[in-house]
């Protein structure tokens, strides 16, 4: 039923982000920053930093905004899948590749309405602290050089004063900055993924109408989320800098998708393409494998037959 579908979803959703959002912070940070302006050099080095300048709650920051929307956007894209796979199918038999990518590019459509807001506002808290520490460690380069010079302090955001300055100034549309490179980020990701989920778990079916083991859908979960992953990274670098409202010291601006990717390519390279894959990648495999465990394991249809008993 939809509701359980939309249950499912959402507690997945919640469970995957908890245990990755660390990760997915250092991708945000190691994606931003620019040549001549890099204060990480890997994953690691930008956790253990953050860590150290931000304490272990730095390495969450953001995470709010992620836990209370993960639930509509997981929600959105594992029913909107099931939902458009259910209308391409003819009389029950089994779908083509070409219709279980067009299932895919139809999930990853409909899930942009709560991801956009939400990877812009996560995006903005995420890297704050690099910014922060950037301007930190420029003061300290500038008073070992001219004297003494007022330390920098950060003055923190909330998701809530972002929110409210951005539709005060741009309306709904200021929330919705970057839609387009989402949307060049996530279709092509659930084409992608859905249909591989799809065949690796079949592998593990011993039976078209039993389900495969939970340790199948995990592992197909797990492998599928980080191929889709990595072959997408070029667009999300680039929804990532879009959507960046500010800039750290000497930093570029972009004025779109295109204008991005000329001075990533020709300022960068185009290995900056991939900056943070490892980490992307190890973001999706766990919150995708857990996410099709829970889903397919049906919690929600086991919480809802709890009600009428209950009442009973």
């Amino acid at each position: 039923s939809l509701p359980a579908k939309l249950i499912n979803g959402g507690i997945a959703g919640l469970i995957g982000v908890t245990c990755v959002f660390p990760i997915d912070l250092a991708k945000t940070r190691l994606q931003n920053q620019q040549n001549g302006q890099r204060m990480y050099s890997s994953m690691s080095d930008c956790l253990i930093k953050t860590i150290r300048s931000e304490g272990y709650f730095g390495m969450y920051r953001g995470a709010a905004v992620n836990l209370t929307l993960v639930t509509p956007e997981k929600a959105i894209k594992l029913a909107a899948n099931d939902f458009f796979r259910h209308h391409l199918s003819k009389d029950g038999k089994k779908l083509t590749l070409l219709r279980e990518m067009l299932a895919g590019c139809g999930a990853g459509t409909c899930q942009v309405i709560v991801t956009t807001p939400m990877e812009m506002l996560k995006i903005q808290l995420q890297d704050a602290g690099r910014i922060a520490a950037q301007k930190k460690l420029m003061a300290a380069q500038l008073s070992a050089t001219a004297g003494a010079a007022e330390p920098v302090v950060e003055a923190r955001t909330t998701a809530t004063q972002i929110t409210r300055e951005l539709l005060r100034s741009k309306g709904i549309a200021g929330l919705y900055k970057g839609l387009g490179a989402t949307l060049l980020r996530d279709v092509p990701f659930s084409i992608v993924y859905f249909p591989l989920f799809a065949n690796l778990n079949k592998l593990g079916q011993k039976d078209p109408d039993v389900k495969a083991p939970f340790y199948v859908s995990f592992l197909s979960g797990c492998v599928a989320g980080s191929a889709a992953a990595v072959a997408v990274n070029p667009c999300d670098v680039i929804k990532t800098r879009l959507q960046s409202l500010q800039r750290g010291v000497n930093e570029d601006t972009y004025s779109g998708i295109l204008d991005c990717t000329k001075k990533i390519w020709q300022k960068e390279g185009p290995s900056a393409f991939f900056k943070g894959a490892y980490c992307r990648a190890l973001v999706i495999a766990p919150l995708f494998g857990i996410a099709q465990v829970v889903y397919f394991i049906g919690i929600a249809e086991f919480l809802l037959d709890l009600l009428p008993k209950h009442r009973a």
